[in-house]
């Protein structure tokens, strides 16, 4: 599966640009929702956009599926969960709280690699998933003083990178799923489950079509051809290089996601206890990434 096309130093640099487009996912959601769309209709509209590149894509490339339609269109329905859950985390929570519980996900990985594919359960795994679940729960303290009180937004993003790990592990078990097919795939996926959350689970009113002219534009450009893009780019570089580089170096979402927020949202504050969790989450993937990961004793392919 490996090229030589391009070095490991490249694929590490594009692994850590696209990640770091990522973070800035909450920007765009935000700005549709100033237009008068709901945040629920803002995440199936910006989802619903790539479509228009994607879905003639598709056509050219369904003799890719042969033998793997089922791992495919199964990656592609958990991923499109993981985006819809961390979309209205984003929208519904912080943008510090949504990204770091999204970024639990080493931890969900590693429970999976253990049962799922045949991963050793390491001393450096057992401390990074200590240490994620008490960066949990000092991230979710919250005290009657606290401006920004846990919420719905807080599950979606625990949930989303459950979701997310179970793709990871999919990914990982069935290497050989083509991209562009699983990128259509998946935004389709999401378009339909996040109109499940806005018109059913949050029974939001349908957006008015002048809001959606107004949208339009900079929504196309944000989803198209800045989003799409770096998530294409994540997938197909987690194919090339080592897992334990990978979600390392994805860890540049979450210093955008952050930073940002941080310039920006500047009315969106954490207590000190809160940061010591987020700085432990952090801490727990790292040292997932770097010290927990070994090879499986049988790759199914």
């Amino acid at each position: 599966m490996r090229t030589e096309e391009f070095s490991d130093r490249t694929l590490s640099l594009a692994i850590v640009l696209g990640s770091a487009i990522w973070g800035l996912y909450w920007f765009p959601l935000r700005a549709i929702e100033t237009t008068g769309i709901s945040g629920p209709w803002a995440v199936v509209f910006f989802n619903a956009c790539p479509l228009l590149l994607l879905c003639p894509v598709l056509a050219f490339n369904l003799r890719k599926l042969a033998g793997i339609l089922g791992p495919t269109l199964f990656a592609a329905i958990m991923i499109g969960m993981a985006f819809t859950l961390y979309g209205n985390s984003l929208v519904q929570t912080t943008v510090v709280r949504g990204t770091l519980l999204f970024y639990l996900t080493p931890v969900w990985s590693t429970v999976l690699g253990v049962l799922w594919l045949s991963e050793k359960l390491t001393r450096a795994r057992i401390i990074a998933i200590g240490m994620g679940f008490i960066g949990l729960l000092l991230l979710l303290s919250n005290s009657d003083s606290s401006s920004h009180p846990l919420n719905i937004g807080d599950l979606y993003g625990f949930l989303s990178g459950i979701f997310w790990a179970i793709a990871g592990a999919t990914l990982n078990r069935w290497s050989k799923i083509p991209i562009l097919p699983l990128a259509t795939f998946m935004f389709i996926s999401s378009m339909i489950i996040s109109t499940v959350f806005a018109g059913v689970i949050h029974a939001d009113s349908l957006p008015e079509i002048e809001a959606l002219k107004v949208a339009l534009p900079s929504t196309a450009f944000w989803s198209i051809f800045v989003m799409t893009p770096g998530f294409i780019i994540v997938l197909r570089v987690s194919q090339l290089l080592f897992p334990g580089r990978v979600g390392l170096l994805m860890m540049s979402e979450v210093i955008v996601a952050i930073a940002s927020a941080s310039i920006l949202l500047p009315q969106e504050t954490m207590k000190l206890v809160q940061w010591v969790g987020a700085c432990t989450i952090i801490a727990a993937g790292l040292i997932e990434v770097m010290f927990g990961y070994s090879k499986p004793e049988k790759a199914v392919y």
